[in-house]
């Protein structure tokens, strides 16, 4: 243990404490106010598993409460948390599984495990883990006080020096095979799920986050995603779906009844769920149907600098940040005019304030939506490259197809539950 006065919110982005969060304003990453903090997402676990800081609550005009992910959050700096990507406005509903820090947690009476004393909670400290999660780690507590208006001593502890704030045993029957999976690549978690019994492997579907739900389904055979996403509520799939790359999204909407994706769409924010249909519209192993939606994409005045920045991206795809495409505004697909690639180990070579403009590749031929795969395949092979700009009539970027992509449609169907069985 270590006494101290009460900490302060730290500015950077690898430790927090919770109960400081509250009423800090909430910016994007053009400096525009989206709201405030009103109180974190926690998710307690069962034995001597740390809790998970899964979101933020934050309250957005006119006073509606939404749930922002840990990984939307890139900062918290002076007071403020940053926000990038798109954020889903649909009003927050607190889940079976999740406790509400401020609002649930704090003034919790807890036992020091040393001593068997009990302490209330005053905050709560989390930090960020090598696979960035974001887990309880330590306890702001006090004392009660003896004798009239006598204040409690305050001091902080490490999450294993306590007992009180974990789930019992039989509280949640899947948290305890969650709690094996958490440093598991999503490839293997869903190896994992298809063995499982379809109960069991509900069960611990719906106790996954949606980001992490959404990298395992994109590992999935189909009958086994599709039985999750037919089990999920309407809400949770929807979120789910937006979590996911746009081209896996579309692949199991494409095997969902027509009736149920079509209320899935709906339910969708209208620019993921037009990034759907849009590939919907393409035959399955055309560049149309195999590319995603959201290659890295900057206007020709952006710097080396900014192109790094946005490459180093930890949830981009390697083959995704191998290269940017250079693009006349709009930059989100279908962008303005597509004026070529910029590769990142030229990017790696220049000076950080050159244009990017002076670095743009145009050797690379793209391709059409609806150019089949074995042409597709060609061009990876004529320019050894691990993406291929997929452009419009007009030479507007609607998205890129990766080698990825490309492997995935060479291999028979069935490929993934062999590799599950193996």
């Amino acid at each position: 243990m270590r006494d101290g006065s009460l900490p302060d919110v730290t500015t950077t982005t690898s430790r927090l404490f919770l109960a400081r969060l509250a009423g800090l304003g909430v910016f994007d990453t053009q400096g525009d106010q989206m709201g405030k903090v009103r109180d974190a997402v926690v998710v307690l676990r069962i034995g001597g598993n740390a809790p998970r800081l899964t979101g933020l609550v934050v309250e957005v005009p006119p006073r509606r409460r939404i749930f922002v992910p840990m990984t939307k959050v890139t900062a918290i700096d002076a007071g403020q948390v940053i926000v990038s990507g798109t954020v889903n406005l649909r009003r927050f509903e607190q889940r079976r599984n999740e406790s509400l820090a401020t609002a649930e947690l704090l003034d919790r009476s807890i036992t020091l495990r040393d001593s068997g004393e009990r302490v209330q909670v005053v905050d709560i400290g989390v930090a960020q883990t090598k696979s960035r999660e974001w887990l309880v780690d330590s306890l702001f507590v006090k004392r009660g006080g003896s004798g009239l208006r006598r204040r409690g001593e305050r001091f902080l502890v490490e999450w294993g020096e306590v007992s009180g704030m974990s789930l019992p045993e039989e509280a949640q029957p899947a948290e305890q095979l969650l709690a094996t999976l958490d440093q598991l690549r999503p490839a293997d978690v869903a190896s994992l799920l298809h063995n499982l019994v379809p109960k069991r492997r509900l069960e611990v579907a719906r106790e996954l986050d949606d980001e992490r739900l959404a990298d395992v389904l994109e590992e999935l055979i189909d009958d086994d995603r599709v039985e999750i996403m037919q089990a999920l509520d309407r809400e949770r799939a929807a979120d789910v779906l937006e979590e996911m790359d746009p081209g896996d999204a579309a692949d199991l909407i494409s095997d969902l009844p027509p009736e149920q994706a079509e209320f899935l769409l709906e339910e969708m924010e209208p620019d993921e769920a037009d990034d759907i249909r849009r590939l919907l519209a393409y035959d399955d192993f055309s560049a149309g149907g195999m590319m995603t939606t959201e290659p890295v994409v900057l206007a020709p005045d952006a710097s080396v600098a900014e192109a790094l920045a946005s490459i180093r991206n930890p949830d981009l795809p390697p083959a995704l940040a191998a290269q940017v495409f250079i693009c006349r505004p709009p930059t989100e697909t279908p962008t303005g005019r597509y004026l070529g690639t910029c590769h990142f180990q030229r990017l790696l070579r220049e000076p950080p304030s050159t244009l990017v403009s002076s670095l743009v590749d145009t050797t690379i031929n793209a391709v059409r939506p609806d150019t089949p795969l074995g042409d597709v395949t060609r061009n990876f092979a004529a320019y050894n490259i691990v993406a291929l700009p997929v452009i419009d009539e007009d030479d507007h970027l609607l998205g890129a197809v990766t080698i990825d992509d490309v492997v995935d449609h060479m291999l028979p169907e069935d490929w993934r539950e062999e590799v599950g069985n193996g």
